[in-house]
Protein backbone atom coordinates (compact mmCIF):
# COMPACT_ATOMS: atom_id res chain seq x y z
CA UNK A 1 0.00 0.00 0.00
CA UNK A 2 1.27 3.49 -0.82
CA UNK A 3 0.33 5.35 2.40
CA UNK A 4 3.44 6.39 4.36
CA UNK A 5 2.04 8.72 7.01
CA UNK A 6 -0.31 11.56 7.81
CA UNK A 7 -0.20 14.46 5.40
CA UNK A 8 -2.40 16.85 7.33
CA UNK A 9 -5.23 17.36 9.76
CA UNK A 10 -8.03 19.67 8.68
CA UNK A 11 -10.97 20.68 10.86
CA UNK A 12 -13.59 23.39 11.05
CA UNK A 13 -13.20 26.34 13.41
CA UNK A 14 -15.32 29.34 14.31
CA UNK A 15 -12.22 31.57 14.05
CA UNK A 16 -9.50 29.70 12.11
CA UNK A 17 -6.96 32.52 12.34
CA UNK A 18 -7.28 32.91 16.13
CA UNK A 19 -7.20 29.14 16.64
CA UNK A 20 -4.09 28.79 14.45
CA UNK A 21 -2.40 31.50 16.50
CA UNK A 22 -3.31 29.72 19.76
CA UNK A 23 -1.85 26.39 18.52
CA UNK A 24 1.37 28.09 17.37
CA UNK A 25 1.76 30.11 20.58
CA UNK A 26 1.05 27.38 23.11
CA UNK A 27 2.05 24.14 21.35
CA UNK A 28 4.37 25.12 18.47
CA UNK A 29 1.97 23.44 16.03
CA UNK A 30 0.98 24.60 12.56
CA UNK A 31 2.40 26.09 9.39
CA UNK A 32 5.74 27.76 10.01
CA UNK A 33 6.60 25.55 13.01
CA UNK A 34 9.26 22.86 13.32
CA UNK A 35 9.93 20.29 16.02
CA UNK A 36 13.38 20.29 17.60
CA UNK A 37 15.69 18.20 15.43
CA UNK A 38 13.34 18.37 12.41
CA UNK A 39 15.29 17.72 9.21
CA UNK A 40 13.69 20.45 7.08
CA UNK A 41 13.08 24.11 7.91
CA UNK A 42 9.46 25.19 8.30
CA UNK A 43 7.55 27.14 5.69
CA UNK A 44 4.32 29.10 5.92
CA UNK A 45 2.13 26.05 5.17
CA UNK A 46 3.98 23.14 6.73
CA UNK A 47 4.66 22.02 10.30
CA UNK A 48 7.85 19.95 10.26
CA UNK A 49 7.50 17.04 12.67
CA UNK A 50 9.67 14.14 13.78
CA UNK A 51 8.85 10.60 12.78
CA UNK A 52 7.55 8.25 15.42
CA UNK A 53 4.54 6.29 16.52
CA UNK A 54 1.03 7.49 15.68
CA UNK A 55 -2.25 5.85 16.60
CA UNK A 56 -5.03 5.98 14.01
CA UNK A 57 -8.16 4.58 15.63
CA UNK A 58 -11.88 5.18 15.29
CA UNK A 59 -13.68 5.06 18.65
CA UNK A 60 -17.21 3.85 19.33
CA UNK A 61 -19.79 6.61 18.88
CA UNK A 62 -20.72 6.16 22.55
CA UNK A 63 -17.18 6.61 23.94
CA UNK A 64 -16.76 8.79 26.99
CA UNK A 65 -13.01 9.19 26.38
CA UNK A 66 -13.71 12.63 24.89
CA UNK A 67 -16.74 14.93 24.60
CA UNK A 68 -19.84 13.42 22.98
CA UNK A 69 -20.42 16.57 20.90
CA UNK A 70 -16.97 16.31 19.23
CA UNK A 71 -16.11 14.02 16.35
CA UNK A 72 -12.38 13.88 17.06
CA UNK A 73 -9.65 14.36 19.62
CA UNK A 74 -6.14 15.43 18.70
CA UNK A 75 -3.28 13.48 20.31
CA UNK A 76 0.11 15.19 20.18
CA UNK A 77 3.32 13.31 20.94
CA UNK A 78 5.56 15.46 23.16
CA UNK A 79 8.96 15.56 24.82
CA UNK A 80 9.17 16.76 28.43
CA UNK A 81 5.47 16.64 29.27
CA UNK A 82 6.08 18.14 32.72
CA UNK A 83 7.88 21.15 31.25
CA UNK A 84 5.11 21.71 28.70
CA UNK A 85 2.46 21.47 31.41
CA UNK A 86 4.30 24.13 33.43
CA UNK A 87 4.21 26.47 30.41
CA UNK A 88 0.54 25.78 29.74
CA UNK A 89 -0.36 26.28 33.39
CA UNK A 90 1.53 29.60 33.44
CA UNK A 91 -0.53 30.66 30.40
CA UNK A 92 -3.74 29.91 32.31
CA UNK A 93 -4.67 26.82 30.29
CA UNK A 94 -6.60 24.21 32.29
CA UNK A 95 -4.89 20.82 32.46
CA UNK A 96 -6.49 17.46 33.22
CA UNK A 97 -4.44 14.48 34.39
CA UNK A 98 -5.60 11.12 35.70
CA UNK A 99 -3.31 8.48 37.19
CA UNK A 100 -5.09 5.70 35.27
CA UNK A 101 -4.09 7.33 31.96
CA UNK A 102 -0.42 6.64 32.77
CA UNK A 103 -0.83 2.93 33.54
CA UNK A 104 0.33 0.13 31.29
CA UNK A 105 3.75 1.40 30.21
CA UNK A 106 2.36 3.38 27.25
CA UNK A 107 3.67 6.69 28.55
CA UNK A 108 2.39 9.77 30.35
CA UNK A 109 -0.74 11.67 29.33
CA UNK A 110 -2.43 14.99 30.01
CA UNK A 111 -5.39 16.70 28.40
CA UNK A 112 -6.10 20.31 27.55
CA UNK A 113 -8.72 21.98 25.37
CA UNK A 114 -8.24 24.63 22.72
CA UNK A 115 -10.32 27.84 22.84
CA UNK A 116 -13.06 26.17 20.76
CA UNK A 117 -13.37 23.22 23.16
CA UNK A 118 -11.51 20.60 21.12
CA UNK A 119 -9.74 18.04 23.31
CA UNK A 120 -5.98 17.80 22.91
CA UNK A 121 -4.31 14.79 24.46
CA UNK A 122 -0.62 15.30 25.17
CA UNK A 123 1.34 12.05 25.13
CA UNK A 124 4.93 11.48 26.20
CA UNK A 125 5.88 7.95 25.14
CA UNK A 126 8.18 6.02 27.52
CA UNK A 127 11.90 6.61 27.10
CA UNK A 128 13.45 4.15 24.67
Amino acid sequence: MGVVGMGGLFFRAQDPEALSTWYREHLGVGGGCAAEDAADPPNEWVWQTLGGPMVFSPFKATTDYFAADKQFMINLRVRDLEGLLEQLNAAGIAIITKPEWDEGGIGKFARIHDPEGNAIELWEPPAA
